[in-house]
């Protein structure tokens, strides 16, 4: 049998200074002798490797070894219950799979497999000559909340699917290897993200598919990446919840105005695709006239009140006893108004108070 290929060389520099072999150990040897229950090799130890005839009829028939040939194993067992130090041919041949396994996951590169088989709690793929394991939590179409029956059944239809991976754990020393599904589709989207913001530039104008919301705004897919409708932007109004502006599923137009390449964040307004309603405000809200609104907040510098075009104002803190209700719609005057600034200051008329809705 031929040398072990250079890629075994790092590797296999820790024979010289073995001295107990442990297991997943790779050695350099000789074989002495090959029978029916299997082949001896001079390991240079004090003991002989013992490799199983199983071990052998693993191995494809052009490279079966023979008598003289120079191997390269891997241990086995240390020492079985007769006193033998076990090695094995074909997981030596594997060891190149546990190196390529190893630049993937250092790596971080993305591979595309397909599942093999599955089992309770994920599935099977080939990698090379080795078993790779998909844990279940690491499959992104993979529903949360099935029992055992309606999972195993999910797991079976992903078998022969072509899907992407990452390699997250190599330890040949206990033959595992496993992948996951759920973070080469999360690097893939950020790569794919990287790509979009690279062609995007702030003030553009794009369509995108509303994909998820969230208390402080929306994640509208353009294109291949997320990018985040804050809530501020949502609508001139005040926006208390995002559900009452989109859904999920929903088409919108929106136009960039923040882009971070470094961090692939990717900033996005609907409002300013609207018209301003401050732009208005100079011949809407002139100061001394009377106003109807309604109270959307109460904080300690004052209470603010809506109009229906979604300009707001604020009545500066006063008596604590006179301070409208959350929700009611209340008469105001207009005491001074800064447009550039978006700020309206406003003063409650003595017996305007409304009541809550």
């Amino acid at each position: 049998m031929a040398e072990p290929p250079d890629s075994f060389a790092a590797l296999l520099a820790q024979a010289d200074s073995v001295s107990m072999p442990r297991r997943g150990d790779l050695l350099r040897g000789v074989i002495l002798s090959i029978d029916s229950q299997g082949a001896i090799v001079d390991l240079g130890l004090k003991l002989d490797g013992v490799i199983p005839r199983a071990d052998l009829d693993r191995l494809p028939a052009e490279i079966a070894p023979k008598p003289g040939d120079k191997v390269a194993v891997m241990v086995v067992d240390p020492l079985d219950d007769d006193g033998n130090l076990v090695v094995s041919l074909a997981q030596a041949r594997e060891s190149g799979d546990w190196l390529d396994a190893q630049r993937l996951m250092q790596s971080d590169a993305i591979v595309e497999a397909v599942p093999s088989g599955y089992n309770r709690g994920g599935l099977i793929v080939t990698f090379g000559r080795l078993r790779g394991f998909v844990p279940a939590s690491h499959l992104t179409d993979l529903p949360r909340g099935l029992d055992e029956e309606a999972r195993v059944v999910h797991l079976k239809q992903m078998v022969g699917r072509r899907m992407p991976f990452k390699v997250i754990e190599v330890d040949p020393q206990r033959q595992r290897l496993v992948l996951s599904e759920r973070k080469a589709i999360r690097q893939w989207r950020q790569d794919q993200k990287g790509r979009v913001i690279s062609e995007l530039r702030e003030g553009e104008v794009r369509k995108g598919v509303v994909t998820s919301l969230r208390e402080f705004g929306v994640f509208v897919d353009i294109g291949g990446a997320d990018g985040l409708i804050h809530i501020s932007e949502l609508a001139w109004q005040r926006v208390e919840d995002p559900g009452q502006v989109v859904q999920v599923g929903q088409e919108v137009e929106a136009v960039i105005i923040r882009l971070d390449r470094q961090s692939n964040r990717i900033g996005l307004s609907l409002k300013r695709l609207q018209p301003n309603p401050w732009q208005m405000a100079a011949e809407r809200y002139p100061a001394g006239s009377v106003c109807r609104g309604r109270v959307t907040r109460q904080t300690g510098s004052g209470t603010y009140v809506a109009f229906s075009d979604g300009v707001e104002g604020v009545i500066r803190t006063g008596d604590a006893g006179s301070a409208p209700a959350h929700g009611s719609e209340v008469e105001v005057r207009v005491v001074s108004l800064d447009p550039e600034r978006e700020r309206l200051e406003l003063e409650l008329l003595p017996a305007a108070v409304g009541v809550a809705e």
